[in-house]
């Protein structure tokens, strides 16, 4: 492989959960499409991959090994490429292997594509949509969670905030950088502004919120909810995903040279993407014990609490046409959903700019199998 000179970069920092806790957006610096094309990473193949007839699947081991930026660190959000590893589904479809890059520094799914430190990263349009606007040839080919996580908990026991009318003149405690943006984008989707309401910033402990230092916390349905209940309150839960600005997340990134040249080798990593998340999405008990005790070993997760948020984040996985259409795909009424919130949020850019979800069609097409009806759970 040639040497690759990473492309200049602006670099903007956000916080830890601000566009899906990813440490930082980095948008480029227009340079002409050659500049925004990255190389593939670890010993994958060269750009004319052999996959077999199917297109999704190719010889062992013939598709090398490649990099998958997480978008945070080794928890429950990766159930999936934990069981694919784990039960052999990225083998199976040709690769060596699959390398999990832990996510939560400096580096962002959408520089490291952009740099070729991995061949495909985790992400959300509300990362990508901005890189896209500023000229970055990256595109979104599938999405893991259907709903965005985003919400804002209140307290039945103090100040519950069941609706959005129910907002005005509350204090809000929402962290700075990317999250303040989101929350933002939430109250144009619904016709409010900074004036009805009273911002407070806080962090992502939730004692502020338990104290009465604000009425609700900008918090994930998956996270903060739950510790909120073991700490003996009633959650209530106001989701940005059904309450205006909806828009989808944990969405598989890439270039549009990967796209290009490297079509079958992509098809055969979302076959067993699709397989593990299929597996994770059964199993919330055997997906917190791989992010507890192997792949995030080192961060003292809470078996329990891990199990609570692989059941919660089913909720924001499986839909009624997920179960039509299958695993990380989405419709074109869920693609213009989220253009319009990108809007909310500051960012124009059009659907084709930003997705391409051929590839995940074909999959289906030739993998008719692999589409599996769940049990549709609620959101807490």
């Amino acid at each position: 492989m040639n040497a690759f000179t990473p492309p200049p970069v602006i670099t903007k920092q956000f916080d830890r959960r601000g566009f899906l806790r990813i440490g930082g957006l980095s948008a480029l610096a227009v340079g002409g499409a050659a500049v925004l094309a990255a190389c593939s990473t670890g010993s994958s193949t060269s750009t004319s991959t052999t996959a077999a007839a199917a297109g999704t699947t190719a010889a062992p081991g013939s598709l090398g090994t490649i990099a998958l930026q997480l978008s945070w660190i080794k928890n429950i959000e990766f159930a999936g490429e934990y069981f694919a590893t784990e039960k052999g589904y990225y083998t199976d479809a040709g690769f060596e292997a699959v390398t999990l890059l832990a996510g939560g520094g400096q580096t962002g799914a959408e520089e490291a594509l952009l740099s070729g430190q991995a061949l495909v990263g985790l992400s959300s349009p509300s990362i990508t949509g901005p890189s896209v606007e500023q000229g970055a040839a990256l595109k979104i080919i599938a999405s893991t969670y259907q709903k965005n996580p985003f919400c804002l908990l209140s307290l039945a026991e103090k100040t519950p905030i069941k609706t959005v009318a129910d907002l005005k003149g509350k204090k809000i405690g929402v962290q700075s950088g990317g999250n303040q943006t989101i929350f933002e984008g939430f109250l144009a989707a619904n016709g409010l502004t900074d004036a009805d309401v009273t911002l407070v910033t806080t962090q992502y402990d939730i004692s502020p919120l338990e104290t009465g230092a604000y009425d609700a916390h900008m918090s994930y349905t998956t996270n903060e909810p739950i510790l909120a209940a073991k700490d003996g309150f009633t959650p209530v839960v106001l989701a940005f995903a059904d309450n205006g600005l909806p828009f989808v997340a944990e969405t598989f990134t890439v270039t549009q040279d990967t796209i290009d040249n490297k079509r079958d080798l992509l098809k055969a990593f979302l076959v067993a993407e699709i397989k593990g998340w299929t597996d994770a999405v059964k199993d919330p008990a055997q997906s917190a014990t791989y992010a507890v005790t192997k792949y995030g070993a080192d961060q003292d997760l809470d078996q329990t609490e891990q199990t609570s948020e692989a059941t919660a984040q089913n909720a924001l996985i499986v839909t009624a046409d997920v179960n039509s259409n299958g695993l990380f795909t989405m419709s074109d009424d869920l693609i213009a959903e989220n253009i319009k919130s990108l809007t909310s949020m500051g960012t124009t850019v059009t659907a084709d700019q930003l997705f391409d979800m051929s590839l995940i069609k074909e999959v289906y097409a030739e993998n008719p199998d692999l589409i599996t009806t769940f049990t549709i759970p609620t959101a807490s």
